[in-house]
């Protein structure tokens, strides 16, 4: 992990929406740390894209970390 961009300041958002997009943020940017071969992430996207059990999978991950992002916003109340 050599970027050292700062992408997430904060968990706080304003709005559950803006909670779960952070969350799809969050998930897309651990596979990019993970795979960090662009070109590779994209020969993989046809895979991924038409296998439910991977699409369902993905899923699950936002999931998660939505459910980080919204126990650190108290759950916008």
């Amino acid at each position: 992990m050599e970027n050292k961009e700062i992408w997430l300041p904060s968990l706080i958002t304003k709005t559950p929406q803006e909670g779960r997009e952070l969350a799809i943020k969050m998930a897309r940017k651990s596979i990019a740390a993970i795979q960090t071969d662009p070109e590779v992430r994209k020969k993989l996207r046809d895979d991924y894209a038409n296998d439910t059990k991977q699409l369902i999978a993905s899923a699950n991950v936002v999931a998660l970390e939505f459910q980080t992002v919204a126990a650190a916003n108290n759950y916008w109340k």
